[in-house]
């Protein structure tokens, strides 16, 4: 029955649209769905943990980075998985998971209980999903891939934009023991429906092709689809770029956001207000993400990646000059300026540089390099305040990184080992 409505369903919306323009919103939907896996949403937490548990703000960081840390090195594996089973398969089974983690996390009465379920939120959300959404479209769109990616990503702006609100008022109205509750439900609700109904592995699958081009055929052979190996990928100075770009800005978003709320409030701001600032900047990411999105499809990549890095590293001096709402709205802005780059960054540069073929085990292998950027991001403004109670020169020194890497970026190319047929030509595809 549940297979028969599916292809009903798939029928009557291929009729009249490409289907590739339905997977986008149930990826987006999904990309929203992470949110409970996410630094935006799991640092409004730090507070409430420490005040009844009795924790340091550094040791919560500590268990948030091990934990992190931990679930990175399953993403390869993960990866292969995808490969072989493919992305929607396993949606709606990480759904399923992540629902169960944020229940579960609700009985949490100790660090390393506190530890064990940052792992399998950030597992799960932060990681597995997004990654699996990431795949998807991926493999949906190659000409017009950078254009819905970055539709795609809109999910998590406006997850930026209503789960930390929303949840500093459910923590202040139920506790946040039931705010645990009530996310794990809703999870369940609003994604499990149309990942169950609407979501398929690639265009191939149900008898078309990416982006929904008819392909030419004259000579008879079937289209092939074509990419690098894992370990073509890793003997490539082209993969190294990526990570180490991407390890960055993973590492000083995830930093930022965990601490967002600490940071703004030693400027002067209230809870509320500090809180508030991630509606505006999941807005304006929200507003720039497509364009980005589109801008990768017309520019040469290494340009773009340069240019998101120095917007990382604006990111933090601005935030480190607040003194007001009004500088406070500057930063937020910046900021989403920031995570728009990189949400767009993190999906589009793996099917860029290394085609469709074994696109789950590359992304995978660079998707645990770059949480385990993200695992580190909150230790050393947690560290900070702690010894100096002041996160201010510590941001600014972390800003040179993304200074010294944008410089790094310019040398970024396509691997030599990639043959013209394993991605679609780009404007930002190097001259010969």
């Amino acid at each position: 029955m549940l297979t028969g409505l599916r292809q009903s369903l798939f029928r009557t919306v291929n009729q009249r649209v490409f289907y590739g323009w339905v997977i986008l919103p149930v990826a987006a939907l999904t990309m929203f769905g992470t949110g409970p896996g996410q630094s935006h949403l799991i640092g409004l937490f730090f507070d409430p943990l420490s005040q009844e548990l009795g924790l340091s703000r550094t040791a919560i960081a500590a268990a948030y980075g091990a934990a992190t840390l931990v679930a990175a090195f399953l993403l390869p594996k993960l990866g292969s998985v995808i490969d072989r089973v493919g992305p929607a398969r396993l949606l709606w089974i990480l759904t399923l998971a992540l629902g169960l983690a944020c229940v579960l996390f609700s009985f949490a009465s100790s660090w390393l209980a506190i530890a064990i379920g940052f792992g399998c939120l950030r597992f799960l959300g932060q990681g597995s999903l997004m990654l699996s959404c990431n795949n998807l479209v991926s493999q949906w769109f190659n000409r017009k891939r950078g254009f819905a990616l970055g539709i795609m990503s809109l999910g998590f702006p406006i997850s930026m934009a209503v789960h930390p609100p929303l949840c500093q008022w459910l923590i202040e109205t139920i506790g946040w023991r039931e705010t645990w509750i009530w996310l794990g439900i809703s999870t369940w609700i609003i994604l499990l429906p149309p990942i169950i109904l609407l979501a398929y592995n690639k265009p191939e699958q149900v008898g078309l092709t990416p982006d929904g081009v008819p392909q030419a055929n004259d000579s008879g052979k079937s289209t092939v689809m074509t990419g690098l190996t894992r370990g073509e990928a890793l003997r490539s100075s082209t993969f190294y770029i990526i990570t180490a770009s991407l390890f960055a800005l993973s590492m000083l978003v995830t930093a930022l956001h965990v601490e967002n709320k600490g940071i703004l409030m030693k400027h002067g701001l209230s809870a509320q207000d500090a809180t508030s600032m991630f509606t505006i900047t999941g807005i304006t990411a929200a507003i720039t993400m497509p364009i980005i999105g589109r801008m990768l499809d017309r520019f040469r990549t290494e340009w773009m990646l340069a240019g998101g890095l120095l917007v990382m590293a604006a990111s933090l001096v601005s935030v480190t000059l607040v003194g007001s709402m009004t500088g406070a709205v500057i930063y937020a802005v910046i900021f989403g300026l920031n995570n728009a780059a990189t949400m767009n960054y993190v999906a589009f540069l793996w099917p860029r540089y290394f085609g469709r073929k074994h696109l789950g085990s590359i992304q995978g292998t660079g998707q645990m390099i770059v949480i385990v950027g993200a695992s580190l991001g909150p230790l050393p403004l947690a560290m900070a305040l702690d010894t100096s109670g002041t996160y201010d020169w510590t941001l600014r020194s972390l800003a040179l990184l993304p200074i010294l890497l944008a410089v790094v970026a310019l040398f970024l190319r396509a691997p030599a080992a990639l043959s013209q047929s394993a991605v679609a030509p780009t404007h930002s595809d190097p001259k010969p």
